[in-house]
């Protein structure tokens, strides 16, 4: 099993929920997404999504891609996020999944790709915009080195495609709460539990679901229905408006801290 495996499995056997926290690797720089990712580790994340930074994130909301503008104008690049994911391995045991486009793999290459963050210790990764019918290579090449290549569903995903969707995903199902790109919003989408239980229906995959989810409340609401809850935009702005990287690691790891505790009510 993998180590995402591995950690719902355990999750699961205690009847609890996954925290999964998003920041954009480099951003400010890779110095402090480092102390930011033991900070929130620490804090009570299950697992951690590091952005890798892409010029055109076109399925980003503007904090998002403004991080991402930050992090490349630091110098952070594909192979660098690999370095920090290695450097940070051995005083890291829980999962980190690398979310971001197409572009920067491709331009490695899909099987180089998979053998560097196998090597570097990278346990899932996620290409927003490399749909299924399109990266059955790269997905091939990810199982073989045990990286989980984690598959993307939407509310807008036809019952036969979410199936498929379900059946080919690796480690969980990331679920788009909404249509749009991401960003924090005041409040989840109206159908949400619904469209995650017919999610869950599909398989005996995790689901987990992202894309607008802002608040603690919002987190507790996820606990209730879905395996795991991703936040980005909202902690990506905490650390955006932090006055200093000291501040930007306090803020990170206190909202982190409040989103654990909201998490572990929901599941009650």
């Amino acid at each position: 099993m993998s180590r995402l495996a591995d950690r719902f499995a355990a999750l699961r056997a205690r009847g609890h929920r996954a925290l999964i926290p998003f920041v954009t690797a480099g951003d400010p720089d890779l110095a402090a997404t480092e102390a930011l990712v033991l900070a929130i580790a620490a804090a009570g994340a299950d697992a951690i999504e590091l952005g890798v930074p892409f010029s055109d994130p076109m399925a980003e909301g503007p904090t998002i891609q403004r991080s991402s503008e930050r992090a490349l104008r630091s110098g952070t690049s594909l192979r660098r996020v690999l370095e920090l994911v290695k450097s940070l391995r051995p005083r890291l045991e829980i999962p980190i999944v690398l979310m971001g486009y197409a572009n920067p793999v491709i331009a490695m290459g899909e099987e180089r790709f998979a053998e560097a963050a196998a090597a570097a210790g990278v346990d899932g990764a996620i290409l927003v915009d490399m749909p299924p019918e399109e990266s059955a290579a790269l997905r091939g090449a990810l199982a073989a080195k045990g990286v989980d290549a984690i598959l993307l569903a939407a509310p807008t995903t036809r019952p036969e495609r979410l199936a498929m969707l379900a059946r080919e995903t690796r480690g969980f199902l990331y679920y788009v709460s909404l249509t749009g790109v991401t960003g924090a919003r005041s409040d989840l989408a109206a159908d949400i539990e619904a469209q995650v239980r017919r999610a869950r229906e599909a398989s005996e995959i995790p689901v987990c679901v992202g894309f607008g989810v802002s608040r603690p409340e919002h987190a507790r609401a996820l606990a209730r229905f879905a395996d795991g809850v991703v936040v980005g935009s909202a902690l990506v702005d905490r650390i955006a408006t932090a006055p200093s990287r000291e501040a930007a690691v306090t803020a990170a790891a206190a909202f982190v801290t409040e989103l654990a505790a909201a998490v572990a009510r929901g599941r009650c």
